[in-house]
């Protein structure tokens, strides 16, 4: 295939099997989230490299504008699945936010058709109490273990 000045096209130099489209390479973003009622911690990671990061920290008192800004990160980044932290206490029993963090983790299920797992956040926080922004830090330690855990190989 030639352009109108006669040079091969750089398409044409490219053979299939060596071309990656840039929707193969997106299809590795996964989002993390530590929900709080003050704040959600955003981490972002990917299954290629089986790496996390802090991402932002959105604030969690009005509903529509929390929704809003999750909506634009889902929009931007089309991750391929979510990870919610599910605080439990030690002797794995209930925390005051499991159910809180559960019904988040249905609600980005229902809103945005994206599968969402659901991580064991005990001790999240603890780790990451000397960052800067602990409750994105917090996201990416969640995201971190889902990814550890053999996500990137599904």
């Amino acid at each position: 295939m030639r352009d109108l000045t006669g040079h091969a096209t750089i398409r044409s130099l490219i053979r299939p099997s060596s071309f990656v489209s840039p929707r193969l390479m997106i299809d590795g973003v996964v989002l993390g989230f530590d929900f709080g009622t003050r704040r959600i911690g955003v981490a972002i990671g990917s299954r290629l490299t089986g790496r996390a990061r802090p991402l932002t920290t959105i604030d969690g008192g009005d509903s529509e504008i929390r929704w809003e800004a999750l909506g634009a990160l889902i929009d931007e980044w089309q991750p391929v699945a979510l990870a919610v932290g599910i605080p439990r206490h030690p002797d794995d029993t209930p925390h005051a936010m499991t159910t809180r963090c559960e019904r988040f983790a249905r609600q980005l299920e229902g809103r945005y058709r994206v599968p969402v797992e659901r991580i064991d956040e005990r001790y999240s926080s603890a780790v990451v109490e000397h960052e800067a922004d602990v409750d994105a830090a917090a996201a990416a330690v969640i995201l971190q273990q889902w990814l550890d855990g053999g996500a990137h190989d599904a």
